[in-house]
């Protein structure tokens, strides 16, 4: 080992001595910054981890979409299946709806589904309370649970659907009633923007009350566990006519993981600065060592010690200190993600607020996803900066001149 990296291990931990208070602080500091970044990320990784799984399980992978309508969806289904990679299609149609319950109205977005496919594509029925996906028939219905919520309506209730076509129908002196639909279930998914506003029933009834005949709106797909959504996009809009795409659910939910990244980097950004706080404490430090040991630096040159050997031992301390604190935050970070769901429902108990994470995130547990990527690069970006929080020190250790520094009193 080169002298002078030594020298610096002997001057953070010198031997028979207790652990130094400088080398303590300096290590924690850097530690908890590593810590609150490895949870940060790790949970708002989590969020997104449970959002992606909770789309899948109700949308499939993959939506293949016209810009008008399908008119023969189940000749674009049997091209869909062919493809490599796919294991089930179903057809759906989509659209607002204007719904009355005693007195109350709503405009949720009306989803129709192929109750002989959707079982291959998405697994609802597991959300569904109160009821079951295999009551629904064409004059039924099933409420997501913030619509059932808002309006006040329970299973069993009848409510009134109101299609667009009405406006179409008044135009040509037609009259056009109201639909009649039993509820006979509500559906939970698990999150606010899923659960928010959706009104379920089968693709017939669908498609009487957007008049689309025997077509419909669009097609989820399910594929095979570890094939790449955006190879399989690919293949197929090779197979489907001119005029319908697919799209990746990453491509569908754009906006929303938009905002949920930008979060997460907001978030990483901020907590960041809390390492670098703690590389300025670890500058001061350090510079206050080379006030200190000014006739020590100056011993060095006059033994043979080159500027750049001294600047090096000062810049190893930064370095060192970086790894360690790493390590250290690591362990903790790890730590705390262990127990991150008893912590939460210590703090929720202390304040009263047991059922404040389902009500607002729609999770009955804090969840947690951990990147290998992100972690190196925290430990990356932690002993970068701990090892330029040497460079001002090692540079002032460096400029001494042996002469001048031994005469320092």
């Amino acid at each position: 080992m080169p002298w002078y990296l030594y020298l610096a291990l002997k001057q953070l931990f010198p031997s028979g001595r207790k652990f130094p208070f400088f080398t303590a602080i300096s290590v924690l500091g850097v530690a908890l910054g590593v810590a609150l970044l490895v949870v940060v990320t790790s949970v708002m990784g989590g969020f997104g981890h449970e959002i992606r799984r909770m789309i899948v399980d109700t949308e499939g992978e993959v939506q293949v979409r016209a810009s008008g309508y399908l008119a023969d969806y189940r000749g674009v289904i049997q091209r869909i299946v062919s493809v490599p990679g796919v294991t089930a299609a179903t057809p759906y149609a989509t659209g607002p709806v204007a719904v009355v319950y005693k007195q109350r109205p709503a405009y949720p977005l009306l989803r129709g589904l192929d109750l002989a496919t959707i079982d291959k594509v998405a697994n609802l029925a597991r959300f569904v309370h109160g009821g079951r996906l295999d009551d629904l028939d064409d004059d039924a219905v099933i409420l997501s649970a913030q619509l059932a919520s808002s309006l006040g309506a329970f299973v069993g209730d009848t409510l009134e659907v109101y299609s667009p076509l009405i406006f179409e129908k008044l135009k040509n002196d037609e009259v056009f009633l109201p639909r009649e639909l039993k509820i006979v279930g509500v559906l939970e998914i698990g999150h606010q923007q899923l659960d928010s506003n959706t009104l379920y029933c089968t693709l017939r009834a669908a498609q009487d009350l957007y008049g689309l005949g025997p077509a419909a709106h669009g097609i989820n797909v399910r594929l095979k566990p570890g094939v790449n959504e955006d190879e399989a996009v690919a293949l197929i809009n090779a197979a489907v006519p001119r005029g319908v795409r697919a799209h990746s659910w990453q491509d569908s939910f754009s906006d929303f993981l938009w905002v949920l990244n930008l979060e997460k980097g907001m978030i990483f950004f901020l907590l960041l600065f809390v390492v670098i706080v703690a590389a300025f404490s670890v500058t001061s430090s350090l510079l206050i060592s080379v006030v200190r040991k000014t006739r020590e630096i100056g011993l060095l040159g006059a033994l043979g010690g080159a500027p750049r050997h001294v600047a090096a031992c000062f810049c190893a301390q930064g370095l060192f200190i970086g790894v360690f604190g790493t390590l250290l935050g690591l362990a903790l970070g790890f730590g705390a993600l262990a127990v991150r769901n008893d912590i939460v429902l210590a703090i929720a108990r202390v304040t009263q607020r047991q059922e404040v994470l389902q009500r607002f995130y729609q999770f009955k547990q804090l969840p947690a996803h951990t990147s290998v990527n992100e972690v190196m690069l925290i430990v990356g970006l932690t002993i970068v900066i701990s090892t330029l929080a040497g460079l001002l020190p090692a540079w002032r250790a460096a400029r001494l001149k042996p002469v001048e520094a031994l005469r320092s009193e």
